[in-house]
């Protein structure tokens, strides 16, 4: 099997740097799950879902080539990086309280809004692409 060419190979492109973007922010969860994050009662078990269903939704992005994964990735960004803005307010999130520093913060925060650009120019480019003529 060859390289693919044209739109499909923009399609492999993009579902690639999606697929990375979400795995990272979910391995970053995944990390601070692990280094105590784990003991608050509500963001304890929510960094580990994020964790867990991030790298499964990666997978997805890369082996179902369909709509569904890219949406989800696109809610997956969406909501992990509005919950962390949440929790940068005065107000906090289920009692964490936390500041745009540090390489896990960047880490995160850039791969997700790397999320929903890419899921949403994978969805355009998917959209456009020639219906085959059988």
């Amino acid at each position: 099997m060859g390289w693919r060419t044209g739109w499909l190979a923009g399609s492999d492109l993009l579902r690639a740097l999606l697929s990375a973007c979400v795995m990272l922010s979910a391995v970053v969860h995944l990390d601070l799950w692990a280094n105590g994050m784990n003991t608050l009662d509500v963001v304890g078990p929510a960094f580990l879902l994020n964790g867990v269903g991030g790298l499964v939704l990666g997978v997805l992005v890369l082996v179902w080539r369909h709509w569904l994964p890219l949406l989800g990735a696109i809610g997956f960004g969406v909501a992990t990086l509005t919950a962390f803005i949440i929790s940068t307010t005065p107000g906090g999130f289920f009692g964490v309280h936390e500041q745009w520093v540090g390489i896990p913060v960047w880490l995160s925060a850039i791969s997700e809004i790397g999320a929903i650009v890419l899921g949403v120019a994978a969805l355009l480019v998917e959209r456009r692409a020639p219906v085959p003529v059988a």
